[in-house]
């Protein structure tokens, strides 16, 4: 009997309820740790980019994709929280004289970079 081409790469079967069902299985990935700005493209590329999605999924580059994304993402965070806080002067003087005043301007800081990154990285 020939094999089919499954069969000629490697592939195998299982029988059940007299079919042949082929056995596939996802490439072995090393699992990293994916943060928040990890996540985020991930909820997108299920969402709207399907196609790149199973690619990345199947071919087993789904999680270092997801890690990779994350790390480039957080270290342009912190780069523009830092950038802004100097432009706008929030010191740690301020954070001694007036905490509340400190808080929010920090919040609106980190709000706004959130959104420059996720533009810039996340949803490109």
């Amino acid at each position: 009997m020939m094999k089919s081409l499954f069969e000629q790469l490697g592939g195998t079967y299982h029988e059940e309820n007299g079919y042949l069902i082929p056995d596939l299985r996802l490439p072995d990935e090393k699992e990293q740790p994916i943060g928040l700005f990890g996540q985020r493209p991930l909820c997108y590329l299920k969402e709207y980019r399907r196609g790149t999605y199973i690619n990345l999924l199947t071919g087993g580059g789904l999680n270092a994709y997801l890690a990779e994304i994350d790390e480039q993402a957080q270290e342009r965070f912190e780069r523009i929280v830092e950038d802004m806080k100097q432009a706008q002067g929030i010191t740690e003087q301020l954070k001694a004289e007036n905490a509340l005043e400190w808080t929010g301007r920090l919040n609106n800081i980190r709000a706004c970079a959130e959104e420059i990154v996720e533009r810039e990285i996340i949803y490109a």
